[in-house]
């Protein structure tokens, strides 16, 4: 019987769109096969169970993305909904962001809770936009790390969605899940994300992503997990003590 053969690595040059930090991450890491064939594994379930898993934000361009994000933090993706789409008519610019009087931005998003930082935070996030891009969001992970309230995450939510690139976008679902499917026993965001990265192609990672977070938070849940409804059954090594 012929052998199989690995699944294909991030780390392959026909995917330019991965930053620098992650493909030097990817190559640093030499995974198990066993831990690469059940991750491709649980990707192929998520599929099937999450077919249409997206980014459940509302926003019309990466701007609004950015924006959206941001105010997510801390905060549901139902609130932020309910929030954005007067916010984004009355302030349909990065420079009518940038340019909102003082309390004025506060007010319209406080709702979202810690209003006063987050309203500092897109002020400048667009200011810099505004300068630094000509008023376009730029797709490349380093530039987008040098506008103010955007670290790995908000980045990666917005190449994945935005711009259709691969990117594995970690909150606390899918820090969770990872952890309990054994593919990471890492704590920082960022290690999570290139832990699991070094696992599956680079065309599954914003599926995967979304999928996860969504298992997460109809399935596998924080406080009593559903084992006995779990679609990944034995893929999950931490099933029978849950």
């Amino acid at each position: 019987m012929p052998a199989r053969k690995a699944p294909p690595q991030a780390s392959s040059p026909r995917w330019p769109e991965l930053d620098a930090r992650l493909r030097g991450a990817i190559a640093e890491r030499k995974p198990r096969r066993p831990l690469v064939e059940r991750a491709g594994a649980v990707a192929d379930v998520l599929l099937r169970e999450f077919p249409d898993a997206t980014c459940a934000l509302h926003y019309s361009n990466a701007f609004e993305l950015v924006v959206a994000t941001i105010l997510s933090a801390q905060c549901t993706d139902e609130r932020v909904n309910m929030v954005t789409p007067g916010l984004f008519k009355r302030y349909p610019s990065p420079r009518a962001f940038a340019e909102s009087p003082p309390g004025e931005l506060e007010e319209a998003i406080h709702s979202t809770g810690f209003f006063n930082n987050k309203a500092k935070a897109i002020r400048e996030m667009a200011r810099g936009v505004e300068e630094r891009f000509g008023g376009r969001v730029p797709a490349a992970m380093e530039e987008l790390l040098t506008l103010r309230g955007v670290a790995r995450k908000t980045a990666n939510v917005v190449r994945a969605n935005a711009f259709g690139m691969p990117a594995i976008t970690v909150d606390t679902h899918f820090t969770r899940i990872s952890h309990r499917l054994g593919l990471t026993k890492e704590d920082d965001p960022e290690k999570i994300e290139f832990d699991v990265a070094a696992l599956l192609a680079p065309e599954r990672y914003s599926h995967f992503s979304h999928a996860v977070i969504l298992h997460g938070r109809r399935t596998c849940k924080a406080r009593k997990p559903a084992c006995g409804e779990c679609p990944l059954g034995g893929l999950c090594p931490s099933r029978e003590s849950a």
